[in-house]
């Protein structure tokens, strides 16, 4: 005895065996976008490390020689600065700093150098000196705005608010 075959006509079993293989293509695009939105979203979480300024290397401050060398000097041995000292003495700072970005967080400075060459009256070195972060404390720039209490009006509404203000007497008193 033969088992029994449901039988379809020839386009019925086509799309049947179409639709059964488009089901398990189906899975398989799942799937697959599912691994590559895990694999996205965790990249994003990789800690990613940024640089920004200039240090000089010990080697370059080996040609610097205390006592001997002007800002001239310096400047041709191991470049331009970062900044200088407005204050004091003129002072050359170079400035190194490394930030981690991580994710959606804000970045978190790593570690920061500086390098303060110091010149005398004269314009000759008199100091070499590297700090780094743990030297220190991290201290944040603000920008401090004060406000001009001023609110954002218009010419016509100054106009029209300064009627209220007017007063007669004061203008006949004089």
């Amino acid at each position: 005895m033969t088992a029994t075959r449901s039988r379809l006509p020839k386009g019925a079993a086509a799309v049947q065996n179409a639709l059964s293989g488009g089901a398990r293509m189906g899975r398989r695009a799942v799937m697959l976008g599912l691994v590559a939105t895990a694999s996205l979203g965790t990249a994003g979480c990789v800690a990613r490390y940024q640089n920004h300024g200039y240090v000089p290397t010990d080697e370059d401050l080996a040609e610097i020689t205390v006592g001997a060398d002007t800002r001239d000097s310096v400047t041709e041995a191991v470049g331009p600065p970062v900044s200088t000292g407005l204050l004091d003495d003129g002072s050359f700072y170079y400035v190194q700093s490394q930030f981690r970005y991580y994710g959606a967080l804000a970045p978190k400075l790593v570690s920061r150098q500086v390098l303060a060459i110091s010149f005398d009256s004269r314009g000759v070195v008199s100091n070499i000196e590297r700090f780094s972060l743990e030297d220190g404390r991290v201290v944040p720039l603000s920008r401090r705005v004060t406000s001009s209490g001023v609110t954002d009006n218009g010419f016509i509404r100054q106009l029209l608010g300064n009627l209220g203000n007017f007063d007669p007497s004061s203008a006949l008193s004089n």
